[in-house]
């Protein structure tokens, strides 16, 4: 298989929208797999990279999660908030520094170990994203604040404890709907991270 920066020579980029994140139009030239080039123009949402974490309570068998609202769900159909995992962009940071940040931030909680498991672009069509996916043990002896996120960013966080089994079960009846949670509750059902 060729290297991909083989097959692609950039004509032009034009930059759609620079205001909450970047928007570019870009226009490229792509050596298919015959050899044949072909002209090709797609449009790129860079909001930067991101960290995701799911808290886990081996003793209580609960998972730490949240419930916000999401502009972008709203409009497209979705009138509730969404239940996720805690995440957050890494904004010029190591994933593992901007995770515990984001944690605590959100969660009221202080994360010790987080363990990096995988890393996968969730929208690769159209978003340049990256998430780096962690988990961590949890207490409630590890509780710090209250959380729900920082109110000058128009987060307004509430805090959910569901167990693995009942988290699950929220999957299955569309009320958890967020793909970096969902792949984060199958982590820890396949792994058996909680018995």
């Amino acid at each position: 298989m060729r290297l991909m920066q083989d097959r692609i020579r950039i004509k032009s980029v034009e930059t759609l929208s620079d205001d909450w994140y970047v928007l570019k139009k870009t226009t490229f030239d792509y050596r298919r797999q015959d050899g044949s080039w072909q002209t090709v123009s797609r449009e790129t949402y860079d909001r930067g990279n991101g960290a995701a974490i799911l808290l886990y309570d081996p003793a209580r068998g609960r998972v730490l999660l949240t419930r916000q609202f999401r502009f972008p769900a709203y409009v497209n159909g979705h009138p509730e908030p969404l239940i996720e995992a805690c995440a957050g962009l890494l904004d010029d940071r190591d994933p593992e520094t901007a995770i515990r940040q984001e944690a605590a931030e959100e969660t009221g909680y202080r994360v010790a170990a987080p363990r990096r498991v995988f890393e996968a672009f969730m929208s690769p069509g159209s978003v340049t994203e990256r998430l780096v996916f962690f988990v961590a043990e949890y207490s409630p002896a590890d509780r710090a604040s209250d959380g729900g996120g920082i109110q000058a960013e128009g987060e307004d966080i509430e805090i959910l404890e569901p167990t693995l089994a009942e988290a699950l079960a929220m999957v299955e009846r569309g009320e958890i709907m967020d793909g970096k949670t969902i792949l984060l509750l199958q982590y820890t059902q396949l792994h058996r991270l909680l018995g």
